[in-house]
């Protein structure tokens, strides 16, 4: 069971970097081929290929490197070898100024594009997401403070419509980050339309990761009945012998109420065994079901393999489908795009000036469980996923910092302004500066990722 899901998140993390890398380096070779510039290869991988094709020996090789991670256009350019008579017009360093910026900006376009097309995409294909109706809200929270009660519906956050739970949460992290408070318009029990301002302290504002414990905004839960659904194949619930329809009725003694007690005794009992009496076909039969320890965000939590039944009256009360037309979806997924792209950035400046906490960053194996959860979950939810990494790229890959594409438009701009180029052992100096900034920030982040896991 651990080595499918080990598949199923590598498997959804190279397809994600595929994806993007393909984008990514289609922008530059695309602008190559309108500008006026000679592609020699185009590789989605590095290191040795291991398949290439090319029409003609003049064409452009297109090829799959040994290792995947990242990808490059390979231009015709004096720089990096000796330049045919021919090609010599075609070559990337002897084009203008704007061609060769238009060049290097382009693959972090592309990016932005990506991302714009998969939210046109998801908001004109909807989800059905939860109703936006509070639950219990806790002593001391935010929430609390503002005058949340229980049963409040939010229908948006500032200006911005907000119909399932997930589109206002993101909208209430955005805004606090952004502003430091945020204005949430209600619906009440008594159908009064009502606003209620969350006010964010600075302490948090400057630790996102404290953001979603302090608020204190929680959905609604409803009480579901203790009856499973599905098992999953290889499980503990399988190998306990329970099965779809039986109705948990005592757990260690104890009666089970709902299926959400349940889970949270599953989750504080892991390797432990459980005695379980269960309703089945009329009569009661006892099962011991020992729960696998796995990872979580809170820790070693146990899990049997097993979901709950939801009766089809609850899901039609609770959900709510959400989907726009061709031309607002396409609005909307601009508006998300640029939102994300600046929420980013001010991130990244939070956490250079020491405002923002560096475990915001995320490493590789983060992100490929992000993948791996985010596919699990269903089409929408990976490419919203592929979205928002694609705008972080975008965003990452314009940063000053030589080697990256902002870092030869940094030169470009310094070229401009002076009349002339910067002097070649000035950039190899400044790239080779970028270069272990980068394997730093690769290093520190992969560090970070080991430490959450252990």
């Amino acid at each position: 069971m651990q080595s499918f899901s080990l598949i199923h998140t590598v498997f959804y993390f190279l397809l994600a970097l595929v994806v993007l890398v393909a984008f990514h380096e289609f922008g530059h070779f695309y602008a190559c081929r309108k500008l006026g510039v000679k592609v020699k290869r185009f590789s989605i991988g590095i290191g040795k290929p291991v398949w290439s094709y090319r029409k003609t020996p003049d064409d452009t090789e297109f090829a799959i490197g040994l290792l995947p991670l990242g990808g490059y256009v390979k231009m015709v350019d004096e720089r990096e070898g000796e330049v045919s008579t021919y090609d010599l017009p075609y070559a990337f360093n002897r084009q203008r100024l704007a061609v060769r910026a238009a060049i290097v900006f382009a693959g972090p376009l592309a990016n932005f594009l990506l991302a714009v097309l998969l939210y046109w995409i998801v908001f004109m294909v909807g989800e059905t997401g939860l109703r936006p109706v509070m639950g219990s809200i806790a002593n001391g929270t935010l929430a609390e403070q503002a005058g949340f009660l229980e049963g409040d519906e939010i229908l948006a956050v500032g200006d911005t419509q907000t119909p399932t739970w997930g589109l206002a949460m993101g909208e209430v992290i955005e805004q606090a980050m952004d502003n430091g408070s945020v204005t949430v318009e209600v619906k009440t029990n008594r159908d009064a339309i009502v606003k209620r301002v969350l006010t964010i302290p600075s302490d948090v504002v400057e630790k996102p990761e404290m953001l979603h414990d302090r608020l204190g905004l929680q959905p609604m839960e409803p009480s579901i009945p203790p009856i499973v659904d599905k098992i999953e194949p290889k499980s503990a619930a399988e190998a306990a012998g329970l099965t779809t329809g039986d109705r948990l009725l005592v757990a260690d003694g104890k009666t089970v109420k709902d299926w959400r007690q349940w889970v949270e005794y599953v989750r504080a009992n892991p390797e432990k065994e459980i005695d379980v009496k269960v309703l089945r076909a009329g009569g009661e039969f006892s099962l011991s079901i020992r729960p696998v320890k796995v990872g979580s965000a809170q820790g070693a939590v146990g899990k049997i393999g097993a979901s709950v039944l939801v009766p089809e009256e609850l899901i039609n009360a609770m959900q709510v489908k959400y989907r726009l037309g061709v031309i607002p979806a396409l609005f909307a997924a601009v508006e998300k795009t640029w939102d994300y792209s600046t929420m980013t950035l001010k991130m990244i400046g939070r956490m250079i000036i020491g405002k923002a906490s560096v475990d915001n960053l995320s490493g590789p194996i983060s992100i490929a469980q992000y993948a791996g959860q985010s596919a699990s979950m269903g089409l929408v939810q990976f490419l919203k996923f592929i979205a928002i990494v694609s705008v972080s790229l975008g965003v990452l890959n314009l940063l000053p910092i030589p080697v990256l594409d902002g870092g030869h438009l940094m030169f470009y701009g310094l070229e401009a302004a002076m009349g002339k180029p910067i002097p070649e052992s000035l950039q190899i100096m400044f790239q080779n500066i970028g270069i272990v900034i980068l394997f730093s920030l690769m290093f520190f982040s992969f560090y970070l990722d080991i430490f959450r896991h252990q």
